[in-house]
């Protein structure tokens, strides 16, 4: 049964039976606010912008960020980030994007992998509804194991939705839900990097 997390709410990524999870997929989704146009004789048309958002994933050392796995770099170099491509207006239900994660291998270097949603056509999130990010265990029929539904929209760009860490016992999955600004990843590399700080 899935765990739905609150703003900086945490879990261990593992299974039930407790053993530590091998590969899981990041799905985030969001949708366009439907607005009503009044037009020229009195009659009202509900109208659903497409709007551009694009998820990424920023591999980080403990010193921030030293790879951007995004829409113009589908993999990480050695591979064990894959996204699966760009969706443009945010149409359909479920995942809108999703980014593969091969936990194991992942580099020893990388100590956070912080998941990220821009504007790349500059609306903000106070025309977005319903975004969240969810993990799902890719090798047991994408099981959900965790959803954050992001509950705040406003004049911003950009969002740090959640970040995967290196702890004691494996892997966490934090919510984060932190409001930036920035129409792509790289321009959020500063507030990660500050976000990386302040979890040493």
């Amino acid at each position: 049964m899935a765990i739905n997390l609150g703003k900086g709410q945490s879990i261990n990524l593992t299974k039930a039976d407790g053993a530590a999870l091998q590969r899981v997929r990041m799905g985030l989704g969001w949708d366009a606010k439907i607005v009503e146009k009044r037009g020229m004789f009195g009659g009202v048309k509900q109208i659903q912008k497409d709007i551009d958002l694009d998820a990424s994933a920023l591999l980080c050392d403990a010193n921030g960020p030293q790879e951007i796995v995004f829409f113009g770099q589908l993999r990480s170099r050695d591979g064990s980030v894959v996204h699966t491509g760009d969706n443009r207006s945010g149409a359909g239900d479920g995942d809108d994007e999703s980014i593969m994660v091969d936990l194991p291998a992942l580099p020893a270097w990388v100590q956070h992998v912080y998941f990220v949603v821009n504007s790349y056509t500059g609306e903000t999130f106070s025309e977005i509804d319903n975004a969240f990010v969810r993990v799902v265990d890719s090798l047991s029929g994408d099981q959900e194991l965790a959803r954050y539904a992001l509950s705040a929209n406003g004049p911003f760009t950009a969002m740090l939705m959640a970040r995967v860490s290196r702890g004691p016992q494996g892997w966490v999955f934090t919510a984060l839900g932190e409001p930036g600004q920035g129409r792509v990843a790289n321009e959020l590399a500063a507030m990660v990097a500050q976000s990386v700080a302040n979890h040493r």
